[in-house]
């Protein structure tokens, strides 16, 4: 059995066509897919953002509770310490002891009103986190609800392609061992270089079938001769004339 370097160079520019139309065919239903992958994941990964977002909301509304528990404590401690001074007032032996406790009670009864005012601070706090809170899960509601339409539309495109795109892949392979190391390496870079995955095009009406520049009469007469592997000269394309490329049929 011939290997790869006993072909003819009219037998690898049919391999390398072949391979072209294949790759053609799956870079088809990549269309079809559009950017439905991309735009899933990048759902996803918002959902997922707004979800570590609600939890650390979470954190800190415990933490908030936590400070307020410390503070209606700290109240108490405080309120109990003004009815000690209280009653320590009916004992008083002179004015200063009086003026003293008294004193000592107005700074207490400032204390309680400060924890007050850091208890209200907090509740504020509160307020604007159960807020960012519900924001965030009306949000997620939204980005779940679009998710789930754009996947039950991408599952429905792999569903209907998903036989089509491993036979694909299958004749691909197939068709890659065909071509040398050299052209595969060259086919494989020209195609990363367009969007279109074009690597092996047709003269077509006297132009390159990729960038449409016009192609020389003396090099479309060499390229009929499928002597030579011959590249568009503006674009780097490797050529085939289009009687070889209306011969390759891919098998529906």
């Amino acid at each position: 059995m011939a290997t790869v370097k006993d072909f003819s160079v009219e037998e690898k520019l049919s391999a390398l066509l072949t391979l072209q139309k294949i790759d053609s065919k799956s870079d088809e239903i990549k269309v079809l897919k559009g950017e439905l992958p991309m735009e899933v994941k990048d759902l996803e990964d918002e959902i997922a953002g707004l979800q570590t977002r609600i939890s650390n909301i979470d954190q800190e509304i415990s933490s908030i509770d936590q400070y307020i528990a410390r503070e209606h404590e700290a109240k108490k401690e405080t309120a109990a310490q003004v009815k000690k001074y209280e009653k320590q007032l009916d004992n008083v032996k002179n004015n200063r002891e009086a003026e003293a406790l008294n004193k000592e009670i107005e700074m207490q009864e400032l204390e309680m009103q400060l924890h007050d005012k850091h208890v209200k601070d907090a509740q504020i706090q509160q307020t604007e986190r159960a807020e960012m809170k519900t924001q965030a899960g009306e949000r997620i509601s939204i980005l779940e609800e679009t998710a789930t339409g754009k996947r039950k539309e991408l599952e429905k495109i792999i569903a209907d392609t998903e036989k089509e795109e491993k036979k694909l892949t299958k004749e691909s392979n197939a068709a890659r061992e065909l071509v040398d190391a050299h052209m595969l390496s060259a086919y494989e870079r020209i195609r990363k270089s367009y969007s279109n995955g074009l690597a092996v095009v047709p003269v077509e009406r006297d132009s390159c079938g990729g960038c449409f520049n016009v192609i020389p009469p003396q090099r479309q007469s060499e390229i009929r001769q499928r002597k030579k592997i011959v590249v568009c000269e503006h674009c780097g394309r490797i050529l085939v004339d289009s009687d070889l490329n209306d011969s390759i049929k891919l098998k529906s």
